[in-house]
């Protein structure tokens, strides 16, 4: 996926999960940030991120700020929607019969299901923009929508769906995706079950710049 209408400006503060202030230009501008996680490791004072200017002339913040630059790694995508869109591309390109995005099954809305022949998948997205050692880490606040979805697909691995976890690394150069017990333990403990129980977790790993993010991995669902 592409962004078409970006700038470079410098973050000060993030007064709350919903809007930054960052240096545009000369001036402060207020923007959207398109993410509600911590970020705490990335936006630091005076770093430089990447903002998308918004085509709704109504809104109140005229940007999104939808990537940083984080020292030896370069730039990390933010924007929480794009592992969707990215992976919604992905499986374009996989021979599915059908590809429905949010899919409801059970109490929750499921990122994907598929159809190739007669077998059925669900596929739940998580995008991963921690990073620490060399390694990604997910997630960076609990999440306990995340431990809902994990023990459904485990209910949907019983019955006979081909079931996974899809991490896409929104940054360029990491592989691995580990559980961030030390933030949500439950969150480690599901995956781990869920792993047990069949899922499938995979490792998305990307190609990100200042206003593109695309998947590399060479994996394929079958």
């Amino acid at each position: 996926m592409i962004y078409t209408d970006t700038a470079e400006a410098r973050f000060i503060d993030r007064p709350n999960r919903f809007i930054a202030h960052v240096e545009l230009g000369g001036q402060t501008e207020t923007v959207h940030v398109k993410n509600t996680g911590r970020c705490r490791e990335l936006l630091l004072p005076n770093i430089p991120v990447v903002l998308e200017k918004s085509d709704n002339p109504n809104r109140k913040t005229k940007y999104d700020l939808i990537a940083v630059r984080k020292k030896n790694l370069g730039w990390i995508n933010i924007d929480s929607q794009a592992p969707n869109k990215v992976v919604k591309e992905w499986l374009t390109k996989q021979d599915f019969d059908v590809v429905i995005p949010e899919y409801s099954y059970g109490d929750s809305r499921i990122d994907f299901y598929m159809e190739k022949g007669n077998r059925k998948y669900l596929l739940e997205v998580k995008g991963c923009t921690l990073e620490i050692d060399g390694t990604g880490y997910f997630p960076d606040a609990p999440t306990v929508r995340g431990v809902k979805h994990i023990r459904e697909l485990m209910k949907a691995q019983k019955q006979g769906f081909w079931c996974g976890i899809a991490f896409v690394i929104q940054m360029n150069g990491i592989e691995e995706v580990l559980p961030n017990t030390e933030t949500h333990p439950e969150f480690g403990e599901a995956l781990s079950q869920a792993k047990q129980a069949g899922v499938h977790v995979l490792n998305l790993t990307c190609s990100v710049d200042k206003n593109s993010l695309e998947i590399l991995s060479p994996i394929r669902i079958t």
